[in-house]
């Protein structure tokens, strides 16, 4: 916990989404791989300045929300923006925060820079929140027709998250006037007589409204390229199925292992942990653990790909090299790309399989066991690009 108290970030992610079209609700909607509302919560997350982090949704989006965030603190929200708000700093004084940033799930793009200002502004005000100056030249619309042009001077964009010294935003919630309706918190804080600080916003922090806003997004993101590899060996025995690739192959020997001991998976699985840094196959499944004794690999290598995919990640391309003097990989090289491409849903192109012998010299060689070497290439979204 921070030493001035507690911090809490309060998302509000109850809106229907309705000028998005299509259906489910724009926070909900995948952004670079991820739902768009999880950037937010992983902002915020990461950030050592935040102690908890709470989403407030809709009552019919509850479900959906935990499907997507199963680790995260969700509750329901109200019929309005501001009777979600009000919901969630309940929730909050509950848990003992001392300061609130209250942040809009349609503006994704959060950075730990922007969250800095604005704890930092609370220094010295009851609120604080980013703001970005007018470039455009603002006028009156009156009826279709341009009106009064309105002078840009002393105008800003108002962003979130804005920060609040719990009290003085609980108090401004509890004096705002029965049925009326407020954009922001900040403003409902400036009634009430508190003084809320002007921080530097950021143009990431567009807030998405409409599909032409989710598709600039989209654009707007970077992705960042990783190689891992991945080493197997096992040993060949009698009275063992020989699994190699997720294809059984006939064969007067398989190979032993806890599970079935398919190296190849097993190199690849381990590839793609490696790309996430997600340490290896033993760290998931270990061997000591009963559960997995005879286990098919193709789960393992499932997982891995799920983990990927969790963190926003694609899978770009992997690449096995099968060592081993027999059986021959020749006739079941087709079978195997097949079967790897269905594990981890992607196009059989991007998987290349291929077969070697160590010229009969050390344990391949004499035909004891076999090896795989697996390199993978991913994907993973980085952040926006400014």
């Amino acid at each position: 916990m921070n030493e001035d108290g507690k911090n809490a970030a309060l998302i509000v992610a109850a809106g229907g989404g309705s000028r998005m079209g299509g259906g489910i609700p724009k926070q909900f909607r995948d952004l670079g791989g991820r739902p768009m509302l999880a950037w937010s919560h992983a902002a915020f997350a990461s950030h050592p300045g935040i102690d908890t982090i709470l989403i407030v949704v809709a009552e019919d989006q509850r479900d959906l929300a935990r499907d997507l965030l199963p680790n995260a603190w969700i509750e329901v929200g109200g019929a309005s923006r501001r009777e979600s708000v009000a919901r969630g700093l309940r929730h909050l004084a509950i848990a003992g925060v001392t300061k609130v940033l209250i942040h809009d799930a349609a503006r994704p793009f959060l950075s730990a820079e922007v969250i800095d200002r604005v704890l930092a502004g609370l220094a010295s005000a009851d609120g604080a929140m980013p703001v970005l100056p007018v470039a455009d030249t603002l006028a009156k619309d009156e009826g279709g027709v341009l009106g009064e042009i309105v002078p840009r001077d002393g105008v800003a964009r108002v962003q979130t998250p804005q920060g609040f010294h719990l009290q003085s935003v609980v108090a401004a919630h509890a004096a705002w006037p029965a049925g009326a309706e407020a954009t922001d918190d900040a403003q409902m804080v400036r009634r009430l007589g508190g003084r809320v600080a002007l921080v530097q916003g950021d143009a990431m922090l567009e807030k998405i409204t409409y599909p032409d806003d989710m598709a600039g997004a989209d654009t707007r993101l970077t992705w960042e390229t990783r190689t891992a590899m991945g080493f197997d060996v096992h040993r060949l025995e009698d009275g063992e199925e020989l699994w190699l690739g997720g294809v059984l192959i006939p064969h007067h020997q398989g190979l032993s292992g806890h599970s079935d001991a398919d190296v190849a998976l097993h190199a690849l699985t381990d590839a793609l942990l490696g790309t996430i840094a997600a340490g290896d196959i033993g760290t998931h499944f270990p061997p000591s653990d009963p559960q997995w004794k005879g286990a098919e690999s193709g789960q393992f290598l499932q997982h891995a790909a799920k983990l990927i995919a969790d963190r926003g990640g694609r899978i770009d391309f992997v690449d096995l090299t099968i060592i081993c003097e027999a059986p021959k990989i020749g006739p079941h090289r087709a079978a195997m790309v097949e079967r790897i491409a269905d594990l981890i849903q992607i196009d059989r192109s991007r998987v290349s399989l291929k077969a070697t012998t160590t010229e009969r010299l050390g344990f391949t060689g004499r035909g004891e066991g076999i090896a795989t070497q697996a390199v993978a290439t991913v994907r993973l979204p980085a952040g926006p690009q400014a």
